[in-house]
């Protein structure tokens, strides 16, 4: 399915548009004001004239020019009568951030089924109803009613829920990482969730797919295009509505049904999707998989903290990521060094004492990276009084450069200390991450 009218609108319709602030009608006007230069905007509320200094329209088929994506956010009862003047102007796609259909059981239901033949009768794709929107930061396009804007990147993000995706773009923020795509999809009267796997699975600027999933309407056709997807392309997935007790909030959620556990994880693991259990763990993992290359397994440590290095190599332990020797050249080349403390570990991990240099740090990481069963790198820094933070970041970027195919992760924990190194490390791409055992679950995932 061709979608370009929904992520690169050369004009879009908002029907429920509102200047009264703390409204969904309001922030969808907000949020698309943003891309104004790209496209033309048009409100359409009869009960307003002007919005956002904009004069605003009855109805759309009171607006003369041609529309590509129609917003619709009125209340439920309306959306059929909406939709036939939709599909009157001609419109190419409509997004019905509206809720109050079948998640809220029949008659919503019955309400839900007579929108949706309304489209398909004429041919018009629609997302939703009962969802927050999309969001293409690459073609400053939001249509939604987020709290923020996030910046551009590398994932894909399709998630059942629209407040949860919320908090990932606050949080993303945080984080550093960015999205070629954002979909809420809701209750999948119209496009489903396989449509945009598919979609984002041939995008150019998506590298890694990330999808919140509570149940799904059609199993076999999931299945069939992840499955194909997964040959070329990381996909991952949280999926929530576990537990008994959840899967009727999942139900009147989005009106989906969340199935058996047991036979999900299965699916996901057939069709080579990896399952992870919490949103922390769901774009830690995104963010390598996006900014790193995949490896065979074996990697080194290198450190100056020897608690951090041991927990470190627990984790590792721990999910059977393998920490190879180093071999007898690579031991006598450090040794070799005056750079070198005499007190370092001569092992993997490589404990380069507490008091390390960037000159130390560049020594171990130059010469580790030439081992030939070493596949891999995390650094960490404890920060001391004389660490030299940026000048280690600066030394693993120049590595990062002379070894590409190698991927490296790095732990700086000095905090608020460090915030400087990790934004120049993750301004090129080398992901960072407080915790060992977020950056263990990270490599973990470009092992392959």
């Amino acid at each position: 399915m061709n979608l370009e009218k929904f992520f690169n609108p050369k004009s879009v319709a908002i029907i429920g548009a509102s200047k009264k602030p703390n409204t969904v009608g309001f922030g969808l006007v907000k949020n698309i004001l943003a891309g104004q230069r790209l496209r033309k905007i048009y409100f359409v509320n009869p009960f307003e004239r002007i919005i956002a200094g904009k004069k605003t329209f009855k109805s759309i088929l009171d607006i003369k020019n041609s529309v590509d994506l129609a917003i619709i956010a009125v209340p439920a009862k309306i959306v059929a009568q909406v939709s036939q003047e939709c599909t009157k102007k001609g419109i190419s796609g409509a997004i019905i951030v509206s809720a109050g259909f079948a998640e809220l059981g029949m008659e919503g239901k019955k309400l839900e089924e007579e929108v949706k033949k309304i489209f398909t009768d004429n041919n018009i794709p629609f997302i939703g109803p009962n969802c927050l929107g999309i969001i293409k930061p690459l073609m400053k396009l939001n249509a939604t009613f987020a709290p923020a804007f996030p910046k551009a990147g590398d994932i894909a993000f399709l998630s059942q829920s629209g407040a949860l995706i919320d908090s990932v773009i606050g949080q993303s923020a945080i984080e550093n990482y960015g999205f070629s795509s954002i979909v809420s999809y809701g209750n999948e009267a119209g496009i489903d969730l396989p449509e945009f796997l598919e979609w984002a699975g041939q995008d150019s600027k998506t590298k890694t797919i990330v999808l919140y999933i509570e149940g799904l309407k059609d199993g076999k056709k999931f299945f069939e295009t992840a499955k194909k997807i997964t040959k070329t392309k990381p996909i991952i997935v949280l999926k929530g509505g576990k537990s008994q007790k959840t899967q009727q909030t999942v139900s009147s959620h989005t009106g989906a049904l969340a199935g058996d556990n047991e036979i999900y994880s299965a699916m996901f693991k057939q069709a080579g999707i990896l399952e992870l259990e919490s949103l922390q763990d769901l774009f830690d993992v995104a963010k390598a998989l996006s900014w790193q290359p995949r490896c065979q397994n074996g990697i080194a440590i290198i450190t100056n903290g020897g608690g951090a290095g041991v927990l470190a190599a627990d984790y590792c332990d721990k999910f059977k990521v393998l920490l190879p020797d180093l071999s007898t050249k690579t031991k006598d080349d450090i040794n070799n060094s005056p750079k070198m403390h005499r007190g370092w570990s001569n092992n993997n991990p490589i404990d380069i004492v507490g008091d390390a240099l960037s000159d130390r740090y560049k020594l171990a990481i130059d010469t580790v990276l030439k081992q030939n069963d070493i596949n891999g790198l995390i650094v960490i820094q404890t920060t001391q009084i004389m660490t030299e933070s940026l000048k280690n970041a600066k030394a693993i970027i120049q590595a990062k450069k002379r070894w590409p195919k190698k991927p490296i992760i790095t732990i700086f924990m000095g905090g608020i200390s460090d915030k400087k190194a990790i934004e120049l490390l993750e301004k090129n791409k080398i992901p960072n991450y407080s915790d060992p055992i977020r950056a263990i679950k990270s490599l973990k995932s470009l092992i392959i």
